[in-house]
């Protein structure tokens, strides 16, 4: 009986440490900045980090496992990672989802597809060029725009403390 259930506990254990597994309807799809906005403005006791990220951009496809190892690190504390996918629409079950799932991405993944983004850029940060990666930390005391890319998950931890601490 001891063995039936260390068994069934480690069973269950391996689905639970098993990464989402990525559907187009399990993808939380904006078509508007404005409906997307609010996950910018959040006011509550969590910090949050959002990178601005896509497939066809290499620097941001290198520092992706730096987030999912802060997703990771960070789960049981007050901060939640946000990966905003800027990839083409045509491309999110050819590319996007296979994407997802080959690189088990367990942090929340959204796809922003409004195309007016010569209007929206602004909004997200005046200072940003509209160039990728980019990445805004934040809670309800402070906030950081980074338009670079991040080259260790050490790197985006020095950062976390801060707000972490505060």
């Amino acid at each position: 009986m001891k063995y039936i259930f260390t068994k069934c506990l480690i069973v269950l254990s391996l689905g639970i440490l098993q990464a989402q597994s990525w559907t187009e309807e399990n993808l939380d799809i904006y078509r508007s900045f404005d409906s997307f906005e609010e996950i910018l403005k959040k006011q509550n006791d969590t910090t949050y980090v959002i990178n601005f990220w896509a497939t066809w951009c290499a620097p941001c496809v290198k520092e992706l496992p730096f987030f999912e190892e802060l997703h990771d690190e960070y789960r049981d504390r007050k901060l939640k990672v946000i990966l905003v996918s800027l990839d083409f629409e045509r491309q999110v079950s050819s590319r996007l989802i296979p994407f997802l799932n080959k690189n088990k991405i367990g942090s929340d993944v959204v796809l922003l597809l409004d195309k007016k983004e010569s209007e929206w850029i602004d909004r997200v940060d005046t200072s940003w060029s509209g160039a990728l990666p980019i990445t805004i930390i934040y809670n309800s005391s402070k906030r950081q725009f980074f338009e670079k890319s991040f080259h260790s998950t050490e790197e985006l931890k020095v950062i976390i403390k801060s707000y972490l601490n505060t």
